[in-house]
């Protein structure tokens, strides 16, 4: 019987008419309503005509998570009062339960991108309604631009919703538009909420911010002191917000002897203890939840939240090839749907683990996951789809041009698309494997060479990464799967089933393609060996291959204890306690890298040996010559690689000359031009070539600057450097002679060298002075004895700039700098002169040095 006050007390109700004449006019809506309002359960038993007395019409809704579809689903029976099955049902990746009656499906956005790439129209489907589409999966993005590409060409029938538990419904109502005359109209629902106090509770102490999967300890301790502050000073249950399982995990260990029951609630948590967790008790609780609590689940009996004001989000680097989940601090918008759970039911309270000062710092809204994550996945969608660049879907924010490049690399890697982004026959059956590419090409090669149960064992490993106490070896993970009770090993039989039937279906007359050379071929087994379908293959080494196969830039030769160069060309430590850090060579299946660490952390690996990392990473495989420069010379000799991994190496006696010259400038690059041979003559040309560019520029060139100079190596440094083939021929280069080949020549300047730039002036004296254009200031120096000037009333230019005249007393010391000798003559001079001349007394001192005749020389061999 259908529980008309329980739908009656849902707020949404009163923005149900709104919403549906909006779908009448536009076909598609955004509606905007608050968590526990109703919009996951009213409105699409509204669509459905389940109640509200509208025509009948088939119904799906798309949920980001698995946890909040099997919910959402068994809450919409319960409010028909029907077994899920009947009306309503589910699908989440390895488990259905529906049946010809029923008239609406919850599925995740997985399971709905994979029935799109299946059946473009949707035959049967009336209305699709994306839930959540706030929180900006990539998966929900990628459905929302799918199915607008259907209404705009296959189905304009087809109505569409999203929607939000924010009040941010802009960007939805532009995509949900596209095509049309103007932005989809919004739909709002206000909720029922009451006040929420905040309390803020920072530790009293500093902690260490996250990074990569870590937290900080003390921070989690932290966590737990303040859930026991909220239960002594509150009523009602406490929902505690943590970032991951780890972590509600560890904070649930440290909340023993509380007088609450204790319930942990993930995406990976028992169906019993979800249902629990969402059932009213009489008994009170503390809800450890990870984000799903936010707004997908509604938890009744909450009055207080903790929040630890952490999350995960994904993050990929590109040029190492390592992507994983982050811990990062959550969004403002994430802490605002966090506090308004404790203000559900009653006035309530939010204890927010952070200052009120850090609070206004903090990211107004989590980032598209679109401009964060890996997008092999994404891109290979796409190119199924029929758009490799993914350039005409409707998309909220379009795909980074760096990731889809990187995604591209993948997907040729694996054979899944071809070289110009088309989608291979081999990758459309991966979109249907409902795994990543990496991990599609893992089971399908895999179970070639295994056999599709031992492959579909491991791949299911690498979906869902095995708990810490399984350690750090993936074999040793594989065995204690097999023989464990826990939930997660439990939820890997499950998933292996499901691979190891989707390994051996050949769905549609699909078979795997030809694969590209060295991108997707089957790989040989370990030692060369044949295929092993029968199982035989010790675990160790299969479960490497599987791994090896997922992530071939990932296979790791050792290169110390515990430490290991991946073919990335990242390097990669063990923990201290680690069984694998004596192993030759290893598959890395999780690795990340801490924030300004010089090398990749192994998380998860398995032994291999060479033969099974040159089959994995064939396509990275490579020969050829090596001519480069490598500490402080000319290094030549032909290399095998395996990406950054050299395999073998023997010299070269004739390298290619071209690359010899390339080496050499790298050299000059690296260690600068005093490689070259730099006479005092070549020093000083250069220095006069610098002053005229930096003075009178045009034809004079830029010689100041190496990279300058090296930049037109063909210009001055041939024949020379064509003729080098190490090191010591760059020393036999004679600087100035090539120097002399950038002067002007061709305009004539070149002869007025010794005019603009003279290497020496002379002086009243008759001595010829060098002049000094290497000074750091710029300006030419000419250092001379004061006596050698007299009589000389302008300073002395250079290329009509006044050179700076160093005086010197007649011992070659500094008596006196200036830029103008008709000013020093009138003042300076005297104060010098009256410091020297006691100390200089054969050396004449004259009161007007205007008259006095110029010398090198004492008074006495002035008067001989």
């Amino acid at each position: 019987m259908i529980r008309r006050a329980d739908l009656d007390a849902l707020p949404v109700r009163e923005a149900v008419p709104a919403l549906l004449s909006a779908l009448d006019a536009h076909g598609t809506a955004v509606l905007c309503a608050p968590p526990g309002t109703g919009k996951t359960t009213l409105v699409p038993l509204v669509l459905a005509g389940l109640v509200g007395g509208g025509p009948r019409r088939r119904v799906v809704v798309a949920e980001p998570r698995r946890i909040a579809a099997r919910a959402a689903a068994r809450r919409m029976a319960w409010l028909l009062g029907e077994r899920t099955g009947d009306s309503v049902g589910f699908t989440v990746r390895g488990e259905r339960v529906a049946g010809p009656g029923t008239v609406v499906e919850v599925v995740t956005t997985g399971v709905l991108l994979q029935r799109l790439q299946r059946d473009q129209e949707l035959d049967g489907v009336d209305v699709v309604v994306l839930d959540e589409c706030h929180e900006r999966h990539l998966d929900a993005d990628t459905a929302a631009a799918f199915l607008l590409d259907v209404r705009e060409t296959l189905r304009p029938d087809l109505r569409l919703v999203a929607a939000s538990a924010t009040t941010d419904a802009a960007v939805w109502a532009r995509v949900l538009g596209h095509g049309g005359s103007g932005d989809a109209p919004v739909v709002r629902a206000a909720g029922v909420s009451y006040p929420v106090e905040t309390v803020w509770a920072p530790p009293a102490r500093p902690v260490r911010p996250p990074h990569g999967m870590r937290v900080d300890p003390a921070q989690l301790a932290h966590v737990a002191s303040v859930v026991r502050r909220a239960l002594a000073e509150r009523d009602g249950d406490v929902l505690c917000f943590l970032p991951g399982v780890g972590e509600i995990a560890r904070v649930a260990g440290q909340l023993g002897g509380v007088d609450a029951e204790v319930l942990q609630v993930h995406g990976r948590a028992p169906a019993a203890v979800q249902d629990a967790a969402l059932t009213a008790s009489e008994h009170r609780r503390v809800i450890l939840a990870t984000a799903v609590a936010e707004s997908s689940l509604t938890v009744p009996g909450v009055r207080v939240v903790v929040d630890s004001g952490l999350a995960r989000e994904p993050r990929v680097d590109h040029a190492r090839g390592l992507g994983a989940l982050a811990t990062v601090r959550a969004s403002r918008a994430a802490g605002r749907q966090r506090a308004g759970r404790a203000g559900r039911e009653a006035p309530g309270a939010v204890y927010r683990c952070w200052t009120e000062a850090e609070d206004g710092r903090l990211p107004a809204f989590p980032s598209p996951e679109i401009r964060v994550a890996d997008l092999a996945r994404f891109a290979l969608q796409a190119a199924c789809w029929g758009d490799p660049e993914a350039a005409g879907l409707a998309l909220p924010d379009p795909p980074p041009a760096g990731a889809m490049a990187a995604a591209r690399e993948v997907l040729v890697a694996v054979g899944a698309v071809d070289p110009a982004g088309r989608p291979t026959p081999r990758g459309v059956r991966m979109t249907r494997l409902g795994l990543h590419p990496r991990l599609a090409r893992a089971l399908l090669d895999g179970a070639d060479a295994l056999g599709a149960r031992r492959a579909a064992e491991v791949v299911a490993l690498l979906s869902e990464e095995p708990p810490r106490e399984y350690g750090d070896d993936l074999a040793a993970a594989w065995r204690a799967a097999r023989r464990g009770s826990d939930p997660y090993a439990s939820r890997w039989r499950a998933e292996a089933r499901r691979l190891e039937r989707a390994a051996t279906q050949d769905p549609e007359g699909l078979s795997p393609a030809p694969p590209l050379p060295g991108a997707g071929a089957a790989p040989r087994t370990p030692r060369g060996s044949a295929p092993d379908p029968a199982g035989t293959a010790p675990d160790d080494l299969a479960a490497g291959l599987v791994a090896a196969l997922a992530f071939p830039e990932r296979v790791a030769r050792a290169k110390g204890e515990g430490a290991f160069l991946m073919a990335s060309g990242t390097a990669a430590e063990l923990g201290d306690g680690s069984g694998l850090r004596h192993a030759p060579w290893l598959a890395v299946a999780v690795a990340d890298r801490p924030p300004h660490a010089a090398s990749a952390r192994v998380r998860l690996a398995a032994v291999i040996d060479e033969d099974t990392a040159r089959a994995a990473a064939a396509h990275l495989l490579t020969e050829g010559e090596e001519v480069r420069w490598e500490d402080g010379d000319l290094v030549a000799r032909a290399a095998q690689r395996l990406g950054a991994i050299e395999l073998a190496a023997r010299p070269l006696r004739t390298p290619d000359p071209a690359l010899v010259r390339a080496a050499l400038l790298q050299g000059l690059r690296t260690e600068g031009l005093g490689l070259l041979r730099w006479s005092p003559d070549a020093q000083t040309l250069r220095a006069r070539l610098g002053f005229l560019h930096r003075t009178l520029g045009g034809a004079w060139p830029d010689v100041a600057d190496d990279d300058a100079l090296l930049e037109r190596a063909d210009a001055w440094l041939e024949p020379e450097l064509s003729r080098a083939r190490r090191r010591a021929d760059l020393g036999r280069i004679d600087a100035g002679q090539a120097l002399n080949r950038l002067l002007p020549w061709a305009t004539g300047e070149a002869a007025r060298l010794d005019e603009l730039a003279p290497e020496r002036l002379e002086v009243p004296s008759g001595s010829r002075i060098r002049v000094d254009y290497a000074a750091e200031h710029g300006q030419p120096v000419l250092a001379v004895k004061l006596q050698e000037l007299f009589g000389l009333a302008e300073t002395p230019r250079v290329a009509g700039v006044p050179v700076l005249v160093h005086l010197l007393s007649p011992a070659g010391r500094p008596a006196a700098v200036t830029a103008d000798l008709a000013s020093f003559w009138q003042g300076g001079y005297r104060a010098v002169r009256a410091e020297l001349r006691g100390r200089y007394p054969k050396h004449p001192w004259p009161e007007d040095p205007a008259t006095a005749e110029p010398t090198r020389h004492t008074n006495a061999r002035l008067r001989r």
